[in-house]
């Protein structure tokens, strides 16, 4: 797990490149702080920040192939790239070290851009040729690393993490005012954009091609289901049970410890499980005093039940919020998601002891994890009455006062690409204008969401908010989070069910084995069913629980956002009153707002590291 960066030239100073892109990856010295290298020619710098993982004494970066008219930089594991060296070995290419980097380098020289659909792991890089003066760069296909790059004047910045952009003259740092919308509704960005002004992010499963001052990209892989209802859920269930145990075998691959973060969820003891067969393997949890938001005691209790040793952290407010500026500026965009500071809080834990650990990301989104899935069950006999009669049920619905069922009925109304809890995830698109300073122009939140439904038509509708799910919340939220503040930490971070193989399974399964009426992950719960007890694989999904909502309404607290709320910029970009109506409410109990004043002050904190201090 690694950092790079890299522009190309704007003119040709040895000296004055070195010197910057030096301090490029100086800003990124958190995702590798064990070594850094770089490379410069008349055209193109690479910079990388390393933090060593696998072969530890051969393995710097940027690696030059046989002749040196090809440099990699690559962030990320590839999990075969035993068998992938194999192979080329036999095709004639000779090794310098024994990473996995190195493979994809004589993997692209061999195969092309072929070479992504063969590599199994996370990844982002990028490969200079000397020789066509072209960059050809790609990401994994769940967009487990991160990759962003910044396209205007003719200039063109690459790397890991945006804040790296700013310690480059040729970068013009301009806030993206017109995403600002778009983020209030869904919390984060739901396209390439970014909140800077010309930064955009490579799409998961994409590649680029940049040559000749022209920029371009396709997709190498887009998930495609091909639903299977030959078989029974046993089948499914000692599938998905044989794979896993594959896939944690890999994902374990390294020459140093690897460690587990251990909630009290199946899908991180389910990793956990695995992991302790075969390594005396430390584990680490967080929780808060706080007991009715902690899930603490429930994983103390399954390291003791696995025989594995367990660290813990309680969190208090007073770190939670303290920490929460740090955390924006790692986040590189604002990140409203609360269970993010706690993540950053594990993280640290877990660096304390190892480089590396495994986490449960991901499962939700393959299987069928959360509980909104059983939504078009519960809609499954309304949906047949004609439109007509549910629009007119639930626009009267709406005008009348609270009531048992409003929401359905109100929801009824729409299809299931308008219906989609992510949609207005935070705050509903009617309440955008009412909450900035001034007007800007946005879409509807269904506008961005609806390609993906559009992309699996003719799927069940479960189905289909899966799909949706996995292009957006998962790479947008989940991923981010996991990235920003394992690596904050010089952490890596592996996500075993995050893997081909697992997707492979995940993308055949019916939606019966996924969601029924009594839970959720039915399939995914039976196979961890064999392995571990039955109060965790049983166990309902929380989801990282913290106590804001509570801290929200405490004094010290309440005043710290409130003079957030009245600050200058505050009063720049929001409507201060609607959101000091939205804080006082929340802390006199007449609302529950946590979500809608958490979001603005996370932006605020974030403007604040990359517009007032840096």
């Amino acid at each position: 797990m690694c950092g790079f960066v890299g522009y190309i030239n704007a003119k040709n100073d040895v000296e004055e490149n070195r010197k910057i892109i030096k301090a490029m990856a100086d800003r990124i010295i958190h995702r590798g702080p064990d070594q850094d290298d770089y490379y410069v020619d008349g055209d193109v710098s690479l910079g990388f920040r390393r933090l060593s993982i696998i072969d530890l004494d051969g393995g710097s970066q940027p690696i030059t192939n046989a002749d040196d008219t090809k440099v990699l930089v690559f962030n990320g594991e590839i999990y075969n790239y035993q068998e992938l060296r194999a192979e080329l070995i036999e095709k004639g290419y000779a090794f310098k070290t024994k990473t996995d980097s190195e493979v994809i380098l004589h993997g692209y020289e061999a195969y092309g851009k072929e070479i992504l659909n063969r590599l199994r792991g996370m990844f982002a890089f990028v490969i200079w040729d000397a020789n066509e003066k072209k960059l050809f760069g790609a990401r994994d296909i769940f967009g487990i690393k991160p990759f962003f790059y910044y396209l205007n004047e003719g200039n063109f910045l690459f790397g890991s993490e945006i804040k790296a952009f700013l310690s480059n003259p040729l970068f013009k740092k301009e806030f993206n005012e017109a995403r600002l919308p778009d983020y209030l509704c869904f919390e984060y960005i739901p396209t390439t954009e970014t909140m800077f002004k010309n930064v955009y992010k490579l799409e998961p499963g994409a590649y680029f091609e940049y040559v000749n001052g022209a920029f371009s990209t396709d997709r190498y892989f887009t998930p495609e289901y091909r639903i299977d209802d030959t078989h029974d859920m046993a089948y499914w269930e000692d599938l998905i049970d044989e794979t896993f145990k594959g896939s944690t075998v890999a994902h374990g691959i390294a020459d140093v410890e690897v460690g587990c973060f251990l909630s009290s969820g199946v899908d991180s003891s389910y990793v956990v499980h695995e992991m302790a067969k075969r390594n005396d393997v430390r584990t680490f949890s967080v929780g808060y005093a706080e007991k009715k938001y902690s899930e603490l005691d429930r994983a103390v209790n399954f390291a003791k039940h696995e025989g594995v040793r367990n660290y813990t952290k309680e969190i208090t407010a007073e770190e939670y919020f303290a920490v929460s500026p740090t955390v924006q500026y790692y986040m590189d965009e604002p990140l409203p998601n609360p269970s993010a500071i706690a993540l950053y809080f594990l993280a640290g834990l877990a660096a304390e002891q190892v480089k590396v650990v495994l986490s449960g990301e991901g499962a939700d989104e393959l299987f069928g994890g959360y509980h909104y899935y059983r939504e078009p069950l519960d809609f499954e006999k309304y949906m047949k009455l004609p439109q007509g009669v549910r629009n007119l049920l639930g626009n009267v619905a709406e005008k009348l006062p609270a009531f048992h069922g409003k929401r359905f009925l109100t929801r009824g109304r729409y299809g299931i690409e308008k219906r989609f809890i992510r949609n207005n995830y935070v705050y509903n698109h009617s309440e955008v204008d009412k909450v900035l300073a001034k007007k800007i122009p946005s879409e509807d939140p269904s506008v961005y969401t609806k390609p993906f439904f559009d992309e699996v038509a003719g799927e069940d509708d479960i189905t289909k908010m899966q799909y949706a799910d996995i292009r957006t919340w998962l790479v947008q939220d989940i991923l981010v989070k996991a990235d920003r503040m394992s690596m904050a930490h010089s952490l890596e971070l592996r996500v075993p069910f995050l893997d081909r193989e697992m997707l492979k399974i995940a993308l055949q399964i019916p939606a019966k084995y996924r969601i029924n009426d009594e839970t959720t992950k039915v399939a995914l719960r039976g196979a961890a069913a064999k392995e571990l007890p039955e109060e965790t694989s049983k166990m309902r999904k929380t989801g990282f629980l913290t106590p804001l909502n509570d801290w929200l309404k405490r004094d010290e607290f309440y005043t710290m956002v409130k003079d957030k709320f009245q600050s200058d910029i505050a009063k720049e970009y929001f409507n201060t009153d609607y959101i000091m109506k939205l804080l006082d409410d929340h802390k006199a109990g007449t609302a529950h707002n946590m979500k809608k004043i958490w979001s603005v002050y996370s932006f605020l904190l974030w403007y604040d590291k990359y517009f007032v201090e840096n």
